[in-house]
């Protein structure tokens, strides 16, 4: 595995703010409205800094980046954000409802150091947008400081890392906060050094693999590059700039959840007429519930279709439509939907995501796209095995719940 160390982390004073109203979602689920509603709740909340507002008279000078670099100083300044007096992990637990069923996410946040991805012990799983990663230079550049950290898990069967969490979650939290879904956050600080050396040799020689925050690690990883030509002969490897921050959890503790996002596809192509050569297509009745007609499904390659006011299951028979694909990839239910469906039969003329299938039919009804197509959610051991084969899958193959809170650590460089 890739070095990890403990830090010095950045966190809110308890003393002058209140949790739940400082922390936020990650940047990327945040609306507009959404954002809004964040501002009001505080002038310290973190979505300020990590998703600020443009303004029609933005500058070089005066942007959205240069804001967030100054409220990290102020707040530092006047003591709202503080950190901590010497370098430590942070443990993280989530205690949340899936399906009617509690389960908790537990994890430890970290720095670790960066690492060419292809080329290390980091794996990635998914495609990224660029978009999204200039976005996110800019104010890494401007801030010196990773505001949200990268979402990623780690096999560890001994699970002595997770023996030292456990021990730590006994103890009352530093801060909690809820989520928008009332699922409970919590951070509790690591500063024993017997607890910090468990930690360190249960996760050393293990693979880390990204599950949500592709694009800040990359990000991060073009960072260290201007960095480096900015230093020159001055650059020593042990800059803090070589390190990113990190959640780290355990694949065995089981409190991983991947959740599905469906397509929606706007083409011209008639359905389900259009996929009848490569696929075995029922008709279902309105009364049925379309995700519980796939989910779990076996084989896989199940998906549910919605169009023209009628839902079907179809299941790709397995026909050479994807000889030109990976074989790690091609028995992915969302490879399958991307490269077939999509690109070769539907060919679309635009494809958006949704979480929500209800959502997903309503905009299929009121003639926003033609069709929608569900799936059921990618599975941590098809994830790995796709990382480990050095491939990608498509934006969007996996939405690990619940999303971390970003305001509980900050890590400056």
């Amino acid at each position: 595995m890739a070095e990890i160390i403990p830090f010095g982390g950045i966190c809110y004073n308890s003393d002058k703010v209140r949790a739940e109203e400082v922390m936020a979602p990650p940047y990327d689920i945040i609306s507009p409205e959404m954002r809004q509603a964040l501002y009001a709740k505080s002038p310290y909340n973190i979505a300020r800094v990590d998703a600020g507002m443009e303004y029609p008279d933005d500058s070089e000078a005066d942007s959205k980046y240069s804001r967030a670099a100054a409220l990290l100083e102020d707040w530092l300044r006047e003591g709202i954000l503080v950190q901590s007096e010497s370098p430590c992990f942070f443990a993280y637990k989530v205690d949340y409802t899936i399906d009617g069923g509690k389960r908790e996410l537990k994890g430890l946040f970290a720095l670790v150091r960066l690492e060419p991805l292809g080329s290390g012990h980091i794996y990635p799983h998914e495609c990224t947008h660029s978009k999204a990663r200039i976005d996110r230079l800019r104010l890494l550049r401007a801030t010196r400081a990773n505001t949200s950290p990268i979402f990623s898990v780690y096999p560890s069967p001994e699970g002595k890392a997770s023996e030292v969490l456990e021990k730590v979650f006994k103890a009352p939290a530093c801060m909690e906060a809820p989520d928008m879904d009332g699922n409970l956050h919590g951070l509790w600080k690591i500063d024993s050094p017997p607890d910090i050396g468990a930690i360190k040799a249960d996760l050393k020689g293990k693979p880390v693999f990204i599950a949500d925050g592709h694009h800040r690690y990359e990000t991060a990883l073009e960072n260290q590059r201007l960095m480096k030509e900015d230093l020159g002969k001055k650059f020593t490897g042990d800059e803090t700039f070589n390190y990113v921050l990190m959640f780290l959890a355990n694949t065995g503790d089981g409190g991983l959840t991947i959740l599905p996002t469906h397509r929606l596809i706007r083409s011209h192509e008639k359905f389900p007429d259009s996929l009848k050569e490569n696929f075995t297509i029922e008709e279902l009745s309105p009364e049925r519930d379309i995700r519980r007609e796939i989910e779990n499904f076996k084989p896989r390659n199940v998906f549910g279709l919605y169009t023209d006011r009628t839902q079907y299951r179809i299941g790709y028979n397995g026909m050479d439509g994807l000889a030109d694909v990976h074989p790690i990839l091609k028995k992915l239910d969302v490879v399958v939907l991307h490269e077939l469906i999509i690109k070769k039969l539907a060919h679309a003329e635009a494809v958006a995501y949704e979480m929500d299938p209800g959502l997903a039919r309503g905009m299929v009804e009121n003639g926003e796209f033609e069709a929608a197509f569900f799936l059921n959610p990618t599975g941590i051991e098809e994830v790995m095995e796709v990382a480990l084969s050095g491939k990608r899958m498509p934006p969007k193959s996996t939405y690990f719940y619940p999303k971390l809170m970003t305001g509980f650590v900050v890590n400056r460089f």
